[in-house]
């Protein structure tokens, strides 16, 4: 270190310095300047995209909430419809069971009337077979027993008799 003060020469003190200062000066004017302003730009960037990147992730919160009740209300809406459907089968259900019903009775009541009109029909023609057998079997009777004036007397008596007179 007492070299460099033996050999201190203040003329070249005075340019190094000058130079030094004019060499600031010129990297100042024209590259910390513009490096300042890249950096200022840069961080100006990052900050906007950290802003907007934060304004995305709240936005996605919106999203996912307002998709959470939108599926919540198509749940909501699937039940009700669910709900829907099962009253409506079940009404549609009782009411094919009603007109099954409605239509047995009608059939059975039917078949009755019916049943009634062949049993009245089939004993009229019971009756009228029988009142011809009877007529029948009296014509031949009476072929035989009129035949004779006795026999013909006696059993005109005998029905007289059976004959019940109200």
């Amino acid at each position: 270190m007492e070299k460099l003060i033996s050999e201190f020469s203040v003329g070249l003190f005075f340019w190094q310095t000058l130079l030094f200062l004019a060499l600031l000066f010129l990297l100042r004017k024209y590259a910390w300047k513009p490096t300042l302003m890249a950096v200022n730009r840069r961080e100006k960037g990052i900050e906007e995209a950290l802003e907007s990147a934060e304004l995305a992730r709240k936005e996605l919160k919106k999203l996912q909430s307002s998709n959470s009740e939108l599926i919540q209300e198509a749940r909501d809406e699937r039940e009700q419809l669910l709900k829907e459907a099962k009253a409506m089968k079940n009404e549609i259900i009782a009411e094919a069971k009603t007109k099954a019903q409605e239509e047995a009775n009608k059939v059975l009541t039917s078949a009755r009337e019916e049943i009634k009109i062949e049993k009245s029909k089939a004993i009229e023609e019971l009756k009228t077979q029988v009142a011809d057998f009877s007529f029948q079997i009296a014509e031949k009777l009476l072929a035989e027993k009129l035949s004779d004036k006795d026999k013909q007397s006696d059993t005109v008596k005998s029905a007289l008799n059976e004959i019940n007179f109200n």
